[in-house]
């Protein structure tokens, strides 16, 4: 007897129809997505022009450290939590927010730090509040 050779039915997944729709979606991606551009502030700070005013005997001056340190009045402070801040400013102030207030930080100080003074100023109620600055030098 002769037997007819059954066909061998090939049960493989062709991959060839899904590389292609897998590179047709990269380049489809690659093609509408958009590139932003990333611009960079240039800032020109000002110098501060005036005549040097006397520091007030009574007055609290926040001392700013390069690394975030602060000092009250001279006396350096634990930690640089902002709680820290606000018990060694009412500590010393005894209550007063009519004492004026004056911040001097490092120029290599953060930003941050600065402003952590000035809110803990703000949240105890201080109203006179002065940052000090350096008179530019005077190129002849």
């Amino acid at each position: 007897m002769k037997f007819r050779r059954q066909k061998k039915v090939d049960n493989t997944i062709n991959l060839t129809p899904l590389i292609d729709v897998v590179f047709l979606l990269l380049i489809f991606f690659m093609v509408s997505t958009t590139f932003t551009k990333e611009s960079h502030l240039v800032l020109d700070l000002p110098e501060a022009d005036g005549e040097v005013a006397e520091v007030a005997v009574e007055g609290i001056e926040i001392l700013i450290g390069k690394n975030g340190d602060y000092s009250i009045n001279g006396k350096q402070l634990i930690n640089r939590q902002l709680k820290t801040l606000m018990k060694a400013l009412q500590d010393i102030s005894s209550g007063n927010n009519e004492m004026p207030l004056t911040i001097t930080a490092d120029a290599d100080a953060s930003h941050q730090s600065v402003v952590t003074a000035m809110d803990a100023a703000g949240k105890i109620g201080f109203v006179h509040l002065k940052i000090t600055t350096k008179q530019p030098d005077q190129e002849s």
